[in-house]
């Protein structure tokens, strides 16, 4: 879903897990389409439900207890499998932001290409957001994208983050590849007035 991010504050769902990888945020079984829509219901749908597809209720998105658009995970997140499927997932299910110490690359940019922001932390910045948030799951956490700071509000701790200057002007302006590229047909245009060679008749 396309939407302009500058200033996210939210709560946020914990998933102390490190090395989760792709399959585990959306098994192989669902990738059968190559439609975005509907992937969210099955974001870590193998911890999410039983086999007999009722919700495993110690599962933390089936927990009432915590919400929002945040999502803190363990270090590694994302490795495996490159299927852009998994970020569908994310993205459905609601997520805008997730916030771990590391991040697979290619997982951390197929993020990026659909309005997910991946927030990289030091590991101590990270277990003591897990620690907040587990004292008081109405914790918040603002991040800043035109700043490119995250902050602990129950603390009050921050930290910076690095980010691709390309993504983050598509981040802040609701823009994918091709609206990159239709919105720069002007300056695309005006470069080729510009630099067009001149055609000499004999």
């Amino acid at each position: 879903m396309k939407q302009k991010s500058d200033i996210i504050t939210s709560t946020c769902v914990p998933l102390p897990l490190e090395n989760v990888d792709t399959d585990q945020i959306i098994p192989a079984r669902f990738l059968k389409t190559t439609d975005k829509e509907g992937f969210g219901e099955h974001l870590f749908r193998d911890w999410r439900y039983a086999a007999d597809g009722m919700p495993v209720t110690d599962f933390v998105l089936n927990n009432p207890t915590y919400s929002g658009c945040i999502l803190v995970v363990g270090r590694n997140f994302g490795l495996g499998s490159s299927r852009e499927h998994a970020a569908w997932a994310i993205a459905g299910y609601g997520f805008r932001v997730v916030i771990s110490s590391s991040f697979a690359d290619i997982h951390r940019q197929n993020d990026l290409n659909n309005f997910v922001l991946p927030v990289e932390v030091s590991e101590t910045f990270l277990q003591e957001l897990f620690r907040s948030i587990g004292d008081n799951p109405k914790t918040e956490v603002e991040v800043n994208l035109p700043a490119q700071v995250v902050t602990n509000l129950a603390t009050g701790h921050r930290e910076h983050f690095a980010i691709n200057g390309y993504k983050k002007h598509c981040l802040m302006n609701g823009l994918d590849d091709i609206d990159f590229l239709i919105s720069s047909m002007p300056l695309i245009e005006q470069w080729e007035r510009n630099h067009v060679e001149p055609h000499y008749h004999r």
